[in-house]
C-alpha cells in the first residue's frame, strides 16, 4: 500500500459523513476486500482516495438495489462481468417486490375498510345476500358498539376477505340453522336435550364464520337474542317464542359444561 501524506485522502470519519455510512460498515467492508482504503499515512493512519470513493459510491448504488455483498464484490472485481444482466435480473426481482408489496397494500386496504364498515358489500349485494329484510345500516350500527372489541376485529379480519359468494354460504348456514331451530321447538325437543345441545353446538360452529364464540359468549348472546327488540322480533318471527326457547338450550348446555348462566360475563 503506498505511503501518503496527512493532506492525502479522506480518513474514515470524513467518508462517514460524505457518504452517510457508518464507520462499522466501512471497515466491514474493508476486512472483507469489498472497498478498502488505498493509502496509508506516515502514522498509519488509512485514507480513501478519489477511486476508492468512486467504488463506494458503486458499492452503496448495488446495495439500494437489493445486491448482497458477495454478489457487489463479484461484479466489482470481475472484469468481465455482465453488470447490464445482472442489474436486469435484479430489477425483476425489484419487480416482483413491487408487485407484493401492492398486492399487501391492496390488503391492508379492504382489512382497514373491513374493519371501519364491517361488510364490504354495496348495499344492493347485501339486500340479495341477506334478503329484503336486511337494513343496511346494521354493520355501521354494530361497528359503533362493538367496533373497540376483539371479536369485532376478528370480524373484520374474516369480513375483508370474503366476496358475495362467501356471505352468501354464511346467510345460507345461518338460515338453515334458523329453520332448524324453529323445527326442534315445534317438535318440542327440550332445553338439556341431546337434541338440543347438538342445536346449541351447531349455533356455536355457524356464528364462528363471524368470530370465535366461547360457551360465555354465547350465553350472552342468547340474552341478548331473548331481550333485543329486532333479534327477539326475528327469531319470534319464526316461531312465535323461539327467542326465549333458543335462552334456555344455551342456557342448559352451559350448565353441562360447568357455567352458571346467570353470573357469565362476555369473555
Amino acid at each position: 500500500m503506498p505511503d501518503a501524506t496527512d493532506a492525502d485522502g479522506l480518513t474514515v470519519g470524513q467518508v462517514s459523513t460524505r457518504l452517510g455510512l457508518t464507520v462499522r460498515a466501512l471497515h466491514h467492508w474493508d476486512e472483507i476486500g469489498l472497498a478498502r482504503p488505498s493509502l496509508r499515512t506516515a502514522a498509519g493512519y488509512r485514507l480513501y482516495t478519489a477511486g476508492d470513493l468512486e467504488r463506494l459510491h458503486r458499492v452503496v448504488v448495488y446495495r439500494e438495489l437489493g445486491l448482497g455483498l458477495d454478489r457487489i464484490r463479484a461484479i466489482l472485481d470481475d472484469s468481465t462481468a455482465d453488470v447490464p444482466g445482472a442489474l436486469r435480473a435484479q430489477r425483476a426481482h425489484v419487480a416482483e417486490r413491487i408487485d407484493r408489496l401492492q398486492q399487501l397494500g391492496a390488503g391492508l386496504d379492504r382489512m382497514i375498510d373491513a374493519h371501519d364498515r364491517g361488510l364490504l358489500l354495496t348495499v344492493e349485494q347485501q339486500v340479495e345476500v341477506f334478503g329484503p329484510q336486511w337494513n343496511p345500516d346494521w354493520p355501521a350500527q354494530a361497528r359503533q358498539r362493538y367496533g373497540d372489541t376483539a371479536q369485532w376485529l376478528q370480524y373484520a379480519e374474516r369480513s375483508a376477505s370474503r366476496g358475495p359468494e362467501e356471505w352468501q354460504a354464511i346467510a345460507d348456514a345461518v338460515a338453515g340453522l334458523d329453520r332448524a331451530l324453529g323445527d326442534a321447538m315445534e317438535a318440542g325437543v327440550t332445553p338439556g336435550s341431546p337434541e338440543a345441545d347438538q342445536l346449541v353446538e351447531r349455533h356455536r360452529e355457524v356464528f364462528a364464520s363471524y368470530f370465535p364464540l366461547t360457551r360465555q359468549m354465547q350465553v350472552c348472546l342468547g340474552r341478548m337474542y331473548e331481550t333485543d327488540p329486532g333479534f327477539a322480533a326475528h327469531y319470534d318471527g319464526i316461531r312465535a317464542g323461539l327467542a326465549t326457547w333458543f335462552r334456555r338450550i344455551v342456557d342448559a348446555s352451559a350448565r353441562a359444561h360447568g357455567i352458571d348462566p346467570d353470573t357469565v360475563t362476555w369473555q
